[in-house]
């Protein structure tokens, strides 16, 4: 799924010199906008408890991995059920030792993968009731369930995947994500009001988005995939949302749609986001453009609107 490839053994510090341009490292800066937590507080973690292990450039620049950000999410997981950081830590480190020890069980999502395309649904289930118990839903979205929908997307348009085997593990996959949102309209935050433009099917991106607004304290009213714009006008003018946000997969879902786009870009807070949006279109409309992941997004939305949000 992410690349991390080494360059290399060469150490410094005793830690793994590695290649800066490898995707699949973060400095602390990003690692500490994904969590959550701050700079100071990342480097306590590491230092007092041994936390995370970062590897290092040949300068001597920490570099996160995935594997530090599940540490985190554990972490902050123990802490919100009342345990002081060293025991969270100490529990985090020896759950990690433990699997670490424990016979190998496989790629999750490899294991996933193989129930869902060999319609194994009752496997399937009990996969993924694992993957939510363990995973806080920043890692489960941007590690785990996206970059495998991305791969079943390209095997599909190789041949490699059938209609029946892609629709069935959208199908799995949108109901459980839609489980998790349950309750994101409740609360006092900020509304997010989330949708697809007509003709635009592929709404699980757009729900991963709800989920991950919905972590950072945002109600989420999510309207889904192929609604005309003129309902997401009247549904905007209802609710007075914080933000609004269409999302879309192929940039000819927006060109269709300009005039709607650029009449609802005057009456809410209009964002476009998904890999059909682009500069010159958000330009052409007049709205905002949310480029990247429903995580990322997640995060520069609730970021600018400040430390009150």
């Amino acid at each position: 799924m992410l690349s991390r490839v080494c360059t290399g053994t060469a150490r410094s510090g005793g830690r793994r010199a590695i290649d800066r341009t490898d995707q699949g490292y973060v400095r602390i800066g990003e690692l500490s906008r994904r969590v959550g937590v701050s700079h100071d507080t990342l480097r306590a973690w590491e230092r007092r408890y041994g936390l995370l292990e970062p590897g290092r450039t040949a300068g001597g620049f920490r570099l996160y991995t995935p594997a530090d950000e599940v540490r985190i999410a554990k972490m902050l997981q123990l802490l919100k059920q009342g345990l002081a950081p060293a025991e969270a830590a100490r529990q985090t480190v020896a759950a990690v030792a433990t699997a670490a020890a424990a016979p190998a069980e496989g790629d999750p999502i490899t294991s996933l993968r193989h129930a869902l395309e060999g319609f194994d649904q009752a496997t399937a289930h009990g996969l993924i009731d694992r993957l939510f118990a363990r995973y806080e839903v920043d890692v489960l979205v941007t590690h785990l369930l996206l970059p495998y929908l991305h791969d079943l997307g390209e095997r599909w348009a190789e041949g490699a995947v059938t209609v029946a085997q892609e629709h069935f593990v959208s199908t799995v996959l949108r109901a459980r994500l839609l489980s998790l949102g349950r309750d994101w309209d409740r609360g006092d935050g900020p509304r997010a009001l989330l949708a697809c433009p007509s003709g635009e099917l592929h709404d699980i991106p757009l729900i991963c988005l709800g989920l991950a607004l919905r972590h950072r304290g945002w109600r989420v009213t999510l309207l889904g995939g192929d609604t005309p714009l003129d309902t997401v006008a009247e549904t905007a003018s209802a609710l007075h949302p914080d933000a609004c946000v269409v999302s879309a997969v192929p940039a000819e879902r927006f060109e269709a749609q300009l005039a709607g786009l650029r009449a609802l870009a005057t009456t809410t807070h209009l964002v476009i986001a998904g890999p059909g949006a682009s500069r010159r279109l958000a330009e052409a409309v007049g709205c905002a453009l949310e480029p990247g992941d429903p995580v990322t997004v997640a995060r520069r939305l609730t970021e600018a609107r400040g430390p009150a949000a």
